[in-house]
């Protein structure tokens, strides 16, 4: 064997050696690095099996073994470059379905098959021979219509995988960037080389990829190892940036755009990266339509704002946060989180909670928790505080005769009459039944009387009409008003409305009597 021989021999060898360390030691460590240590060990695999059945061959000396472990070489070197093109695929990020994965690897199979049987057909190889003047282990071939598809096809892998990976260059981090460069030239090496022996500049009868690929291992080995490649990978801050629900701006120093993120773009659809390097300022008010934007520069701001019509109104939380990049330079993150539907939930849960179902005004609930409110508020101001209850007379007998139905629509006509007659801003709930109630902050007994009796009126003056029947209905009130000499409770003042109330439904119904705190007795 000679020195050159030997030398060729040593070079594959050490790129085997390097790929199957490289394999073993991902594999080691590949619970630290999730999926894409899969596809990295299959890739250094594939490249350990083309290696080392090249020296292989290269010590054959019949054209037997020659073929033999050229058969060998092709279980590994087709399937290098598209599980290399995966590997780097899922380094950026990119989706890989199982589809894509068996697409990649079809012609990888196709070519192994051919290989294998190509005495028999000769679409490979039309000639494979011993070299006449060298001799074994160097080889004679003229390739055939599947070479030129191989060729192209694996030539096709590496230069697609090395442009994948320089369009994400200007996006990384400085700090990132030496996996960037091994990452490149991993797939730059062995691509160039092949062209070259393509070509014919290489020596005759020997394959030279296998001899360079020692320098594409020894990248990624020293990317693995101090640039903790796999562990923190930069391009996964591209895809967890652009995979948050949140809409998500950052700000330089000078609080210009210098990026956003998808669902920031979903948000705004006039966001463009065009934008990037304008003021803030002058963007937010293009995409909000507010000439007097808000300033989101504070570090600490949360708020809720809205956006659009009635029609197409949009409610977000934005939150912002300070930001040191890369450079030292200081900035801003602002965050915007859609709460649309939380919103609408949230006021369909309230509304739920506070209103009552048919009448769709407050329901007792509600009464109470906003009244006291308004009964405090008066009696620290010495304000006067009346109340009035209402009840329908007559209600269950409606029930009874016309049914249910007919029942609640009583309901809501009796309600819909009040509110004609009700000023805007005053409390008005279903107390429970048939029975309503009015809060009257700043009425007197007599002005809450008066109301009482516009109410009664009303109601008696519009029957419920349905299509069977006309309805006559009819009020009995009760009014209390707050006393000022002693001091007393909400529920207190709503005992003297009831005892009123039922003094009026006593006698004889259709009435309005208050409760005289004076002879402590009830008059009409």
């Amino acid at each position: 064997m000679s020195s050159q021989l030997t030398a060729y021999i040593t070079l594959i060898c050490t790129s085997g050696v390097l790929n199957l360390y490289l394999c073993v030691n991902v594999f080691i460590k590949r619970h630290h690095y999730r999926n894409i240590a899969y596809f990295f060990m299959l890739y250094t695999t594939s490249i350990t099996i083309y290696c080392f059945a090249s020296a292989f061959g290269l010590m054959a000396t019949t054209l037997e073994s020659m073929k033999i472990w050229t058969t060998i070489q092709y279980v590994g070197m087709p399937f290098g470059p598209p599980l290399g093109l995966l590997f780097v695929m899922q380094y950026l990020g990119l989706k890989i379905t199982r589809a894509r994965i068996l697409a990649l690897l079809a012609i990888p199979c196709v070519s192994l098959a051919m290989v294998a049987t190509n005495d028999s057909h000769h679409l490979h190889y039309r000639v494979f021979e011993v070299d006449p003047i060298l001799g074994a282990p160097y080889i004679h071939q003229e390739i055939g219509i599947w070479y030129m598809i191989h060729g192209v096809y694996i030539f096709a892998c590496m230069f697609v995988a090395f442009l994948l990976i320089l369009s994400r260059w200007r996006e990384t981090a400085k700090v990132y960037r030496p996996q960037i460069i091994s990452l490149a030239f991993g797939q730059l090496v062995p691509m160039l080389t092949a062209f070259v022996y393509l070509i014919g500049f290489t020596p005759v009868g020997i394959d030279p990829v296998p001899m360079v690929l020692w320098l594409s291992s020894l990248l990624y080995l020293w990317s693995i190892n101090s640039s903790r490649m796999f562990t923190i990978m930069p391009i996964a801050k591209d895809t967890i940036f652009n995979s948050i629900n949140d809409g998500v701006m950052v700000l330089d120093e000078s609080y210009r755009l210098i990026e956003f993120n998808q669902a920031c773009k979903a948000m705004f659809p006039p966001l463009n990266k065009s934008m990037f390097g304008m003021d803030f300022q002058k963007i937010w008010s293009q995409l909000s339509g507010d000439p007097s934007p808000s300033k989101f520069e504070n570090a600490a701001f949360n708020r809720e704002i809205q956006l659009g019509t009635d029609d197409s109104k949009r409610i977000f939380q934005v939150r912002t946060s300070s930001l040191q990049h890369a450079n030292n330079s200081k900035g801003l993150l602002i965050i915007f989180t859609d709460i649309t539907e939380i919103k609408r939930l949230q006021v369909e849960l309230e509304h739920q909670a506070y209103y009552d179902e048919l009448t769709q005004i407050y329901n007792r609930r509600a009464f109470f928790q906003k009244c006291e409110q308004d009964f405090a508020a008066a009696t620290k101001a010495l304000v006067p505080f009346t109340v009035i209850l209402i009840d329908i007379d007559y209600f269950k007998k409606v029930n009874d005769t016309f049914g249910h139905y007919v029942g609640d629509q009583l309901l809501a006509h009796v309600v819909k009459v009040c509110q004609m007659q009700l000023k805007d801003g005053l409390l008005f709930a279903r107390y429970g039944g048939e029975e309503f109630v009015v809060a009257l902050k700043g009425y007197t007994l007599f002005e809450g009387e008066v109301l009482a009796n516009q109410l009664r009126k009303a109601v008696e003056n519009q029957p419920l009409i349905t299509t069977e029947e006309v309805i006559s209905v009819t009020l009995s009130s009760g009014v209390a008003e707050v006393a000022k000499a002693a001091e007393e409770t909400l529920h207190q003042l709503l005992n003297k409305a009831d005892q009123a109330l039922y003094s009026a439904k006593r006698a004889g119904r259709n009435q309005v009597h208050v409760y005289n705190h004076e002879k402590l007795n009830l008059l009409e």
